[in-house]
């Protein structure tokens, strides 16, 4: 035996691990990222529909607000019962699912004439997209590594400010075809964007294996590698199969607040984004929508960058609060000033931060949850989080109607900004106090 043989043997299964991974990376998240951009496009695109539907149909700030937020009350009940069902059913067919009702019902936003229809519509449209983010989430535990976690989440993550740059680019064109075939603008947005969660669905149902051990794309060698790292991951600590136990951890409460004073504050702003800009700026939709991607652009890279250094330094927690803190200082900034010039830089600086978040964050809950009670416990942060996107739009609609401009509803903002950055603070405490990773 030569003496270079162990070194060849010792360096077989990082060759192997790192081949499985970059199957695995090219194979799932370029397909899951559409999945969610799609998704994110949808249940956001009223943001710009709302500069003509709001005239077209008599809708006050209020009603608008209202509606907008409704979508994440139903999407908030069915978390938990969603992604315990894709654990029974498998991802392929229950992520398949989701995206043929959603695409659907976006779709029917365009028939839309009353008030009541509209918090309907909105509503079922949360239902049905219960469960696609973090059942994906917890998809891409069963296949990276805790190391690579984060740059996992925010390859696929990065479909939100990305989905934000088509829709912003779309926007102004679509609500152009105003009259076209009998349709407003607004119908011709919803139409549009709609039908691409369709034939998405078809695509995962063809292209989408239930886990590593279904991956026909993998050798065996390097499905048996994915499934050690995992079943390691499992086997080193937290909640394993008592669902009910995890639930009841305070750390699942802690990060739920979190997403909810992230989400609330985030779609506060987002669902009003087109309308702030518009009054602030003067520019049309079609100029206020490039302005959008552009910032949606640097979020992009801000993901990514943030989620890397993450990941290198093997630390969440000030990764995390730090675009808090300058969400913060961004609402604050847009909320007392009235000057283009200086609030559209602030608005842009918390559209980076929110983004650049979403990978360390999202890294915290598996370092305490695994297998099972992954699936159910990041559903259950999820739902309490996403009441913030009930919250959020309807507070900012009441703000406006009850003050006259969006200046006063922003300034709050700041609140569940400072709120989430505190939270994340004391885990980080905790876990030094324990002497756990960070």
């Amino acid at each position: 035996m030569s003496a270079s043989e162990p070194a060849v043997r010792e360096s077989a299964p990082e060759s192997i691990g790192s081949t499985a991974m970059r199957k695995a990376t090219w194979r799932l998240i370029p397909l899951i990222a559409l999945g969610y951009g799609t998704a994110y496009m949808d249940r956001v695109n009223i943001s710009f529909a709302a500069l003509q539907m709001n005239r077209d149909l008599r809708f006050t700030a209020t009603t608008y607000g209202l509606g907008a937020g409704l979508f994440f009350l139903s999407y908030a009940a069915c978390e938990v019962p969603s992604n315990l069902l894709l654990c029974r059913f498998g991802a392929r067919r229950w992520l398949s699912r989701i995206m043929i009702t959603w695409g659907v019902l976006a779709i029917a936003m365009m028939f839309v004439r009353t008030p009541v229809q509209f918090y309907v519509l909105r509503f079922l449209l949360g239902m049905a997209e219960a469960g696609f983010f973090p059942g994906v989430v917890f998809y891409l535990m069963q296949w990276f590594p805790p190391e690579m976690r984060a740059r996992a989440v925010s390859r696929f993550y990065i479909a939100l400010p990305l989905s934000s740059v088509v829709m912003g680019a779309l926007a102004g064109a679509l609500l152009n075809l105003n009259g076209r075939l009998g349709l407003a603008g607004w119908q011709w947005l919803f139409l549009v964007e709609g039908v691409p969660a369709v034939l998405l669905s078809v695509a995962f149902w063809v292209l989408l294996p239930d886990g590593p051990a279904d991956a026909k794309w993998l050798t065996g060698d390097e499905r048996a590698w994915v499934l050690e790292q995992i079943r390691v991951d499992a086997c080193s600590g937290g909640h394993t199969d008592d669902v009910w136990r995890a639930l009841r951890d305070s750390r699942v409460l802690q990060v739920g607040l979190i997403f909810l004073f992230m989400l609330g504050s985030n779609y506060a702003y987002t669902f009003s984004a087109p309308a702030i800009l518009v009054r602030l700026t003067g520019w049309d939709a079609t100029r206020v929508g490039f302005l959008i991607s552009v910032m949606s652009v640097l979020a992009a890279g801000g993901m990514v960058l943030n989620a890397l250094h993450s990941d290198r330094k093997r630390e969440r927690y000030w990764h995390v609060a730090v675009p808090f803190l300058i969400m913060a200082v961004g609402y604050a900034i847009g909320g007392l000033s009235v000057a283009a010039w200086v609030a559209v830089p602030a608005f842009a600086a918390v559209v980076i931060a929110f983004s650049s978040l979403q990978g360390p964050l999202l890294s915290i809950p598996p370092t305490f949850l695994k297998g099972r009670t992954m699936a159910a416990g990041i559903a259950a942060m999820n739902m309490i989080g996403i009441l913030g996107g009930f919250i959020g739009p309807y507070w900012m609609g009441i703000a406006k109607d009850m003050t006259g401009d969006y200046q006063h509803g922003l300034l709050t903002l700041t609140v569940p900004a400072l709120a989430a950055a505190g939270i994340v603070l004391w885990m980080r405490r905790a876990v030094v106090r324990e002497g756990g990773a960070l």
